[in-house]
């Protein structure tokens, strides 16, 4: 097994009222892509699908507030609305045109938000094991339920951090991948690092429960500004991932995905989990390059 591609370099970008960290693949295609983390991820979730999409996009992954190498926000707000706010910012950063916009699980939950409130910033849409709404969700989902009740979830964490980093690891990547033998050991020794690094700061287990609690508020949202009727307002061209093996987001919402984006395309794969782009890059860089290549052809207006 060849060693994987090295992450790619960061900075701290000052967004106004935020800073975020975020890395990028080297300046060159015209095109720009945005990549947006789910819960308990990061930026370095993207590495290998940044990699594959490096000839065709000039690739931005951020770590959201309080994950990562990003600080903790402002207020402590990690609602899905912040997240939108900040992702939104960074477009704005870092594209005069509008970008390619990726997300996973609670990243994708947070670009449905940006594509549907500003359509003037995503040219296409790619989304992977989005965490919109279910409320019949998984065991998985109904974990992270579980851990948004105020002081279990503070608990259950705190006592999580006396369990090795290896272990916590081992089970967290059970959960997102189908089969945890195609992650290279490379990559696991990375994310055991991070993992230990982030014990270490005081903010980290409040980062993640408050963006737990943030996609669950979404889950009982009504109105106009659900996620599924926000959805059904995306103008972009939509390219929606799922694993059949995926034990967060229930495969069925695939079929739900397909009948409310206006401008969708669906993949599904039959051995892939929650991260497909973490599982399987190459397959997902060449359907979101035909996506990104059919967007750059396709008339203004079209």
């Amino acid at each position: 097994m060849s060693n994987p591609i090295p992450i790619w370099p960061g900075e701290m970008i000052d967004l106004g009222e935020q800073r975020v960290h975020v890395r990028s693949t080297p300046r060159g295609p015209a095109e720009t892509a945005v990549y947006v983390h789910g819960l308990a991820g990061s930026a370095t979730n993207w590495t290998d699908l940044m990699g594959e999409l490096s000839g065709v996009v000039t690739g931005h992954a951020l770590d959201l507030p309080g994950a990562g190498y990003s600080p903790e926000p402002p207020g402590g707000d990690y609602s899905v609305d912040a997240h939108a706010r900040t992702v939104t910012a960074l477009i704005e950063r870092v594209s005069s045109a509008p970008v390619h916009l990726f997300g996973n699980s609670l990243g994708g939950a947070v670009s449905v938000r940006v594509a549907a409130t500003r359509p003037d910033l995503v040219r296409s849409l790619t989304l992977i094991s989005p965490a919109l709404p279910d409320l019949l969700p998984r065991y998985g989902p109904a974990r992270v339920a579980l851990s948004t009740v105020p002081h279990i979830g503070e608990w259950a964490a705190s006592r999580l951090t006396l369990v090795p980093a290896e272990r916590r690891l081992g089970a967290t990547m059970a959960m997102c991948y189908a089969d945890i033998g195609r992650i290279h050991p490379q990559r696991l020794k990375e994310a055991a690092e991070e993992l230990r690094r982030r014990d270490g700061l005081p903010y980290a287990v409040g980062a993640l429960i408050n963006s737990a609690r943030g996609i669950v508020a979404e889950y009982f949202r009504r109105g106009e500004t659900n996620l599924w009727r926000q959805a059904a307002t995306v103008t972009a061209p939509t390219l929606v991932i799922h694993g059949r093996h995926d034990r967060l987001v229930n495969p069925r919402m695939a079929a739900r995905a397909v009948r409310t984006f206006p401008r969708v395309r669906l993949m599904l794969l039959p051995d892939a989990g929650h991260v497909a782009q973490m599982e399987f890059p190459e397959r997902v860089a060449r359907e979101a390059g035909l996506l990104i290549a059919e967007t750059v052809l396709a008339p203004v207006g079209e």
